[in-house]
């Protein structure tokens, strides 16, 4: 018996769902378009909230904001689960192994007394400070609009859930247990963080999720990490011998400098869209940048004295020069 095997051509009836052929028209969709576009829920809400009937469940005009798309809001990383998750996967074995380097090395027991206790009074609060933004970005997540949008905060919200606990971590191996209960207890009455803990708890009851978005990833956010990460861990402790806290800290400089894109591409389009938003953005922009850098003052203090009102000065004009490039001028 004889087998004959030949190619047969079959024509594909759509190239891609409906709800995006609509929108980019009838060719074969990413997986990004696919996990994202149009699939904020619109229709079938038969019943408004009770605990807010003046509202819909999804509802665009929470906010000052104002869009004729709120898919313009595009993520510049593509970002939908899959490779969320594997992109973070990818960083987490890294940072698991500076951990391992760092312990099975012992170079913590090897760092000035001076330099950890720094470390420790600097880093270890800023758990708290990381689940404040977990639930911030949450609360963005359930009550802003467009999955495009927030999805990626949800994304937001687990990376600084992931921040706190790598925060946690480090205390324990620079200082054991007691680091925990003296950093909770700093964040609870210190002075000097006062101010933080205050802007956190503010923010925990701002209803717009885009003015949280702005107090949270764009004015907050903007100056924490490159004043305590940047400048006071990889630049004052490193600088004196004290990398180890550098490489306990990674994940969080390398997820900044991503997400950055991700934030500076959402207010760039939101502000684009009419001179009413733009307005708006920098409102919210100077009031929250303004309540941030007088909140990380005496926080840098307690590591860099003297010379923290002239750092925290320099990164406040870095902060608006990068709001300027995305139209946002303060």
């Amino acid at each position: 018996m004889q087998i004959d095997l030949r190619t047969v051509s079959i024509k594909q009836q759509r190239n891609t769902f409906d709800h995006l052929a609509r929108r980019f028209g009838d060719k074969p969709a990413s997986r990004y378009q696919e996990a994202s576009y149009d699939i904020q829920a619109t229709e079938n809400l038969h019943y408004r909230p009770t605990w807010d009937p003046d509202q819909l469940i999804y509802d665009a005009s929470i906010t000052k904001i104002v869009m004729a798309d709120w898919y313009a809001l595009k993520d510049p990383r593509q970002y939908f689960y899959n490779n969320y998750t594997l992109a973070r996967a990818r960083q987490q074995e890294t940072a698991e192994a500076n951990f391992s380097f760092v312990e099975s090395r012992a170079l913590a027991d090897m760092l000035p007394d001076e330099l950890k206790q720094i470390a420790l009074d600097v880093l270890v609060p800023l758990r708290h400070a990381a689940w404040g933004a977990n639930m911030n970005n949450s609360f963005i997540s359930g009550y802003g609009y467009a999955a495009i949008f927030t999805q990626a905060c949800m994304f937001h919200a687990m990376d600084n859930l992931g921040i706190a606990q790598y925060l946690s971590r480090l205390g324990l191996l620079l200082g054991d247990q007691e680091a925990l209960t003296e950093g909770k207890t700093a964040w609870l009455d210190d002075e000097a963080w006062q101010p933080m803990r205050r802007y956190i708890e503010d923010c925990l009851v701002v209803r717009d999720p885009f003015e949280l978005f702005v107090a949270q990833n764009v004015a907050l956010d903007g100056l924490l990490y490159p004043l305590v990460y940047e400048r006071i861990v990889d630049g004052h402790l490193s600088s004196q011998g004290a990398s180890a806290v550098a490489m306990l800290c990674q994940f969080m400089n390398d997820w900044f400098d991503e997400t950055r894109k991700w934030v500076d591409a959402v207010m760039k389009v939101a502000a684009a869209e009419s001179e009413h938003n733009r307005a708006i953005l920098q409102e919210w922009t100077e009031k929250w940048s303004t309540r941030a850098a007088a909140a990380m003052l005496p926080v840098v203090r307690k590591a860099l004295g003297a010379d923290a009102e002239e750092v925290v000065g320099e990164e406040v004009a870095a902060f608006k020069a990068r709001l300027k490039k995305v139209g946002v001028e303060i």
